[in-house]
């Protein structure tokens, strides 16, 4: 036993000496706060003055806090109207497996005064105004052409693009390969989930169409302070399968952050589709993998990086980015194209899109349409917590399961949501790719709920991905079997752990 105690001991001081060997980054915010103080960063639940702007002792009192990390200090930091903040000292968290939460970055977040955030804007103000158009009707539909064709003139937007112009096929999608491939959706979100004898139909509730929120400044100024809103009326009885941008908002407001992950999961085991070849039970003459390299192993692994995940994002998103919301970007929109306040640092490119026009004319205000009626969580925006998860959760697919396995007899949902009907677009969807486009989809409905931007998915899915690899690692170097994990990463490369 005491040469165990000595083997368990030193396989823990290998994992902790491999993560010290790891260069440790720099964290670099864009420079916002300094150059628009109280105006560029995150300050929703603190005391605001008559146009939506932080007041600056409350701002400071936050600042403070975070750079002294005491719990007391915490405590002192003023709310407006009573909504909490949200985990900040997460960020401060240790880890007992895979990367330090603070050994991860992201880069610096595009400014307000950049072309590529006044992109980003109008592809939320699109969103929103096309929250209830069917996946399917895209192709035909003349508010997504008039939407792809203005997103293609923009001079920053970094998105899919063909002969480099936005098309129907390519908007409001993520960057991958599985991800221009085939429907909009993914068949991990559309496919029966066998949950040990229960078959479970993606059937969800959903809420009233054309219905947005936060529209009104008054009501818009309140919810900046922290001020409650009732909750969001669901249908219970009506459930349909996701069908639009409004149905993927509404899943992303109430999801538990693995659960598509968990649900994917599920569907390869029930299908039965292979695992990879480094697994050593896939050709073993007489085992099979369980508490190791099993489907147990894989169910607790999807998850368990999850929380892996949000701890290192929660430290970008308070400690060093303080990213403001699309939701107070729009107030700042709002403001200056009313002549409430100047704010002419803003890039000209979203004040005079087609999209703020046509969100004028539809509500009255340049506010960004919310599909909640909180609008965004009460956290900075960069990064999304949702998409880090995603990109953890789905490194960790990849790594466990074939990617090039077709998935047999695939689906979309009709255009009311009502029934699965069969793809017939004749390309095969692959394992590796439906994950990728799963990712994308989930990260991408925080931004068609408008609480995210197109960076903070982007991003934010790499740091993920690096928190899924470097948890698959540990569980190489503890684990007996000689195993490895192979997988593509979002970027197109591969790699072997």
């Amino acid at each position: 036993m005491t040469e165990r105690r000595t083997e368990a001991r030193l396989s823990r001081l290998a994992s902790a000496e491999a993560l010290d060997r790891q260069p440790w980054p720099e964290h670099v915010n864009n420079g916002e706060e300094g150059d628009y103080p109280y105006v560029a960063n995150y300050s929703k639940g603190l005391p605001h003055d008559e146009v939506g702007e932080v007041r600056p002792e409350a701002y400071n009192t936050l600042l403070r806090a975070l750079a002294t990390g005491r719990s007391e200090d915490f405590e002192r930091i003023p709310l407006g109207r009573g909504v909490k903040l949200t985990n900040p000292q997460a960020g401060l968290a240790f880890e007992l497996e895979g990367p330090d939460p603070q050994s991860l970055a992201v880069p610096p977040a595009p400014r307000i005064d950049s072309a590529r955030n006044s992109a980003e804007a109008v592809e939320l103000y699109w969103m929103a105004l096309t929250r209830d158009i069917p996946f399917t009707e895209y192709d035909g539909h003349p508010l997504i052409a008039q939407a792809a064709d203005e997103l293609s003139r923009l001079s920053d937007y970094r998105a899919p693009k063909v002969d480099g112009r936005v098309t129907p096929a390519t908007i409001f999608r993520g960057g991958t390969r599985g991800d221009l491939r085939g429907p909009f959706l993914s068949q991990f979100l559309l496919r029966d989930v066998q949950y040990g004898t229960l078959r479970i139909p993606q059937l969800h509730d959903t809420v009233r169409p054309d219905r947005d929120f936060l529209t009104d400044f008054d009501a818009w100024r309140a919810v900046q302070e922290g001020g409650s809103t009732p909750p969001i009326k669901r249908d219970h009885v009506n459930r349909r399968y996701l069908r639009n941008g409004r149905d993927m908002a509404n899943y992303v407001h109430f999801d538990a952050l693995y659960e598509a992950y968990l649900n994917a999961a599920l569907i390869l085991l029930d299908l039965n589709a292979p695992v990879d070849a480094g697994n050593p039970y896939r050709h073993s003459a007489n085992q099979i993998g369980f508490g190791t390299y099993g489907p147990p192993h894989l169910l607790s692994l999807v998850t368990e990086v999850a929380t892996r995940a949000l701890k290192a994002m929660w430290f970008q998103k308070w400690y060093v980015h303080r990213r403001l919301r699309p939701e107070a970007f729009g107030g700042r929109i709002h403001a200056h194209l009313s002549g409430l306040r100047d704010y002419a640092m803003i890039d000209r490119e979203v004040l005079d899109s087609e999209a703020v026009k046509l969100t004028y004319e539809k509500h009255g205000s340049y506010l960004l349409p919310q599909a909640f009626p909180e609008g965004s969580p009460t956290h900075p925006s960069y990064g999304s917590g949702h998409a880090t998860v995603a990109g953890a959760c789905v490194t960790v697919l990849k790594a466990w399961f074939d990617e090039s396995w077709a998935l047999p007899k695939p689906v979309v949902a009709n255009a009311a949501g009502t029934a699965l009907v069969p793809y017939t677009g004749g390309e095969a969807l692959t394992v590796g790719g439906e994950l990728d486009k799963v990712a994308a989809n989930v990260a991408t409905a925080r931004n068609m709920g408008g609480v995210h931007w197109r960076s903070d998915f982007t991003e934010s899915l790499l740091l993920g991905e690096a928190v899924g690899i470097g948890v698959l690692r540990d569980h190489v170097r503890v684990n007996h079997e000689d195993a490895s994990f192979g997988l593509t990463r979002f970027d197109g490369r591969r790699v072997t752990i």
